[in-house]
C-alpha cells in the first residue's frame, strides 16, 4: 500500500478530477464568447454535478418537505435560466431545511436555496436576483473556470470528508456531521470578480424575465443588514459568495442606469408572501435554531441544547432541530438521548438519508451495531459515495466479530483516504488481520 501522505488540498484536487475525461485545450466561454484554457467539459460539470450535490442537499437536512414551494422555486428559476446564457442545462431548484442564510450552484445547474434565506427576503424580485446569480454562476462556468486554474476547488465527496473539523477534531460531531458531509464542505468558494460577473449576469436575466432590478438592490441589502446583526447566521454564505459595500452600491449604479428603463417592472411581493406562507410560520424555529448555531459556535453545548428543545417546542417534527439536537446530545456523551433525536428525524423524514448516518453514530456509542449496521447499509443504498460510511460500516462489523467483511469495508475506503485516524484504524486492522 502506498502510505505517503496526502495533504488535504491535494486530495481535493485528485478525487474532484477522478475518474474524469479530463482534457487540457480550449473553450467557448459561453457568456463571453471568448476562447479560454478549460480542462473541464460539459459533460464533466453535469457528472460531477450529479455525484456532489446530492451530498450537499442532505448536508443541509435536505428539500423541504414543502411541494408547492419547491415548485414555485422551479418556476422562477426555470423562467430565469431559461433566459440565460446556457438555457441547456439541466438546472433544477428547491430549498432545502439548514437555517443558516445561503444559496448555492453546483457546476451542471442544481441550486439551492436555504430556508433561512428565503425567511429573510421580502419579494420575488428579491428571489429572481439570488437564484439569477447562482444561474450566473453557472453560466459564466465558475467552478470549472476555479478547477482549470487551481484545481483546488473543493467539488469531490471523497475530499469533504478528509480532515472534517480540522482545526478542532473534538467539535467534529457537531461540526460535520458525524462522519456526514459538513455543511458547505463541498461548496465551491469563489472569488469577488467571480461575484461580480454573476451579479451582473443575475441583474441581466431578472430583468429579461421582468422583475425590477431593484430585486438585487433589496438582496445585497439584506445581505449587508444580516452581516452586521446576524453575522454567524450568514457566515457560510459570506465564505463561498465574498460580499462587500461595493456589490450593493454597483448593484444601486446599474439599475440607475443601464437599467433605468425597468425602474417600473413589477417585484411581485404579494404573490412571494403567498407562497412563502407555510415557510414564514417556522420563523421563530429557524430563530432558535440560529442561536443554536451561535451557541455551539462558542462551544456552550448546553446553551445549545437548550436551543434546539426550544425550536422542538415550537416544531415536534423539525427535521433539522431533531438532528442537531442528536449530534449536540452526541457530542456531550448523552448517547441515549442521541439517538431518541436520531429515530424520531428518521421518523419525520423517512426518505432523508444523514438522519439513518447520525443514528448511526449514536447506536455505535450505545453499542447497538445490529442497528448501526442496519442504518449504515440504508445509508449507502439512499446516498452512496461517502467514505467516511464504508469506514463506520467496517467499524461496526469489526465490533461484530465479522473481521473479513470489516476488511472488505477498510480495503474499499482506503481506496480513497489513506490519511487521518480512521485511514491509520483501518490500516492496522488490515495488517493484524493479513487482509492486505
Amino acid at each position: 500500500m502506498n502510505s505517503i501522505p496526502m495533504t488535504r488540498r491535494e486530495f481535493l484536487a485528485l478525487s474532484a478530477l477522478s475518474g474524469a475525461a479530463v482534457l487540457t485545450g480550449c473553450a467557448i466561454n459561453p457568456v463571453t464568447g471568448k476562447k479560454e484554457l478549460m480542462f473541464i467539459s460539459e459533460a464533466d460539470e453535469i457528472r460531477m454535478d450529479s455525484q456532489a450535490s446530492p451530498h450537499q442537499f442532505s448536508a443541509d437536512y435536505g428539500p423541504l418537505r414543502d411541494s408547492a414551494l419547491n415548485a414555485y422555486l422551479e418556476q422562477v428559476g426555470r423562467g430565469l435560466a431559461d433566459r440565460s446564457h446556457r438555457p441547456n442545462m439541466p438546472y433544477s431548484f428547491r430549498a432545502v431545511n439548514a437555517s443558516h442564510v445561503n444559496a448555492y450552484a453546483f457546476l451542471g445547474g442544481s441550486i439551492a436555496t436555504t430556508r433561512g434565506i428565503m425567511l429573510s427576503m421580502d419579494d420575488e424580485a428579491e428571489l429572481s436576483a439570488l437564484l439569477g446569480h447562482e444561474i450566473g454562476h453557472v453560466n459564466a462556468r465558475h467552478a470549472a473556470r476555479s478547477m482549470t486554474s487551481s484545481m483546488l476547488v473543493q467539488i469531490g465527496v471523497a475530499a469533504a470528508t478528509v480532515a472534517v473539523a480540522e482545526k478542532n477534531e473534538d467539535w467534529a460531531p457537531v461540526v460535520a456531521g458525524l462522519g456526514g458531509i459538513g455543511a458547505g464542505m463541498l461548496l465551491a468558494r469563489y472569488s469577488r470578480g467571480h461575484e461580480r460577473e454573476a451579479d451582473a449576469l443575475g441583474m441581466e436575466y431578472m430583468v429579461r424575465s421582468g422583475y425590477n432590478p431593484k430585486g438585487m438592490i433589496g438582496l445585497q441589502d439584506i445581505l449587508r443588514k444580516l452581516s452586521h446583526g446576524k453575522p454567524s447566521a450568514i457566515e457560510l454564505m459570506f465564505a463561498t459568495h465574498p460580499m462587500s459595500e461595493e456589490r450593493y452600491q454597483t448593484a444601486t449604479k446599474r439599475a440607475a442606469t443601464e437599467y433605468a428603463q425597468a425602474a417600473d417592472l413589477p417585484v411581485y411581493r404579494e404573490r412571494y408572501m403567498d407562497q412563502t406562507a407555510r415557510l414564514r410560520k417556522l420563523q421563530g424555529t429557524v430563530d432558535l435554531i440560529q442561536k443554536g448555531d451561535k451557541a455551539v459556535g462558542a462551544k456552550k453545548l448546553d446553551e445549545a441544547l437548550g436551543q434546539y428543545r426550544a425550536a422542538l417546542q415550537q416544531t415536534p417534527d423539525d427535521y433539522e432541530a431533531l438532528l442537531k439536537a442528536a449530534k449536540v446530545c452526541l457530542a456531550m456523551n448523552r448517547t441515549a438521548d442521541a439517538q431518541a433525536y436520531a429515530a424520531q428525524a428518521k421518523a419525520v423524514y423517512p426518505e432523508e438519508a444523514q438522519a439513518y448516518h447520525v443514528e448511526a453514530m449514536a447506536a455505535t456509542q450505545n453499542r447497538r451495531f445490529d442497528t448501526a449496521l442496519a442504518d449504515l447499509q440504508h445509508y449507502q443504498r439512499v446516498l452512496p459515495g461517502n467514505p467516511n460510511t464504508l469506514f463506520y460500516t467496517g467499524f461496526v462489523l469489526e465490533n461484530m466479530g465479522r473481521k473479513n467483511d470489516a476488511a472488505q469495508q477498510y480495503k474499499t475506503y482506503l481506496q480513497s483516504v489513506n490519511q487521518g485516524g480512521e485511514a491509520q484504524h483501518a490500516a492496522n486492522r488490515l495488517t493484524e488481520w493479513g487482509k492486505w
